[in-house]
């Protein structure tokens, strides 16, 4: 992508309302993440039972846990821990998809019926299941949820790539670049993967949205990041008793759940909005 293309996206982002409110919640978010690897207001591993439950006040300005842990330190590290593991989830299902794709789309014939038979038997083993899977045999950890996470999102990224694909290859560029004496994977490489760039960072940051809700999914059933380091879904699952005396435990880290998804979802619809000219809006 050039620069003269790079500022004409940047400038209609700026007035796309969508592409605006999601960057801001992204932004937030990953800004306390990324905060939380050189600071926190306190140790998320120091507890002190006689400050337990503590309402918000000037020490610790979300109160404290059950532990008496900071909330805030908690929800800080949790956001680490939980894009850590989605973005990570993404790579993995990017990184295999990707290729399968491009695979199915140029090859055709038997290959191509192979990756996509491939795909619908990754479909049927959702990321819950796997995790599940993986837990008997390995052991609950994030490990296990990246990998479990990953391997959904590799049928959704083939499909992604192949469909895209697919009308290109027929296109006269791709003849003359044949022509020429490029290889096939020299086309996917040189003509075929740098259009289809922007449908593949759309459905990234979609996935990232989903792969958010499905580490805390399996972290609020013990089968994702572990004790003593902090998640927003196994904070959710340990507030779950303290629901009428101490909400605050439960309802921070659903806020930052919905916040985080929200802005990736926005964003996402923004920038498919602005990257494809068929789908833009009239704001």
């Amino acid at each position: 992508m050039d620069r003269k293309r790079f500022q004409e996206i940047w400038e209609d982002g700026l007035h796309h309302r969508s592409f605006v409110a999601g960057g801001i919640l992204t932004v937030l978010m990953l800004s306390l993440a990324i905060l939380s690897l050189i600071w926190t207001p306190y140790s998320v591993f120091t507890m002190n039972i006689a400050g337990k439950l503590q309402p918000p006040g000037e020490l610790h300005w979300l109160g404290t846990d059950h532990f008496g842990r900071d909330v805030l330190s908690m929800l800080m590290v949790g956001a680490w821990n939980s894009m850590a593991v989605s973005l990570a989830a993404i790579g993995l299902g990017a990184l295999i998809g990707i290729p399968l794709g491009l695979t199915a789309s140029a090859r055709k014939g038997w290959i191509d019926e192979a990756v996509m038979r491939f795909n619908d038997f990754a479909f049927a083993f959702p990321a819950l299941l796997t995790a599940v899977m993986l837990s008997a045999a390995l052991g609950p950890g994030s490990f296990n949820s990246i990998v479990a996470i990953g391997i959904f999102n590799i049928p959704v990224f083939a499909r992604l790539t192949r469909g895209s694909s697919l009308s290109l290859f027929q296109r006269d560029f791709i003849l003359a670049a044949r022509i020429a004496g490029k290889g096939t994977t020299r086309i996917c490489a040189e003509h075929i993967l740098p259009n289809i760039t922007s449908v593949l960072i759309v459905q990234a940051t979609i996935q990232f949205a989903l792969g958010i809700l499905a580490e805390a999914g399996l972290s609020y059933l013990g089968l994702g990041t572990q004790p003593p380091q902090p998640s927003w879904g196994k904070m959710l699952s340990e507030a779950q008793t303290m629901m009428f005396f101490a909400p605050n435990l439960a309802i921070l880290p659903g806020c930052a759940i919905v916040i985080s998804v929200l802005g990736l979802n926005l964003l996402g619809d923004g920038m498919r909005d602005i990257l494809d000219p068929k789908m833009r809006t009239r704001e």
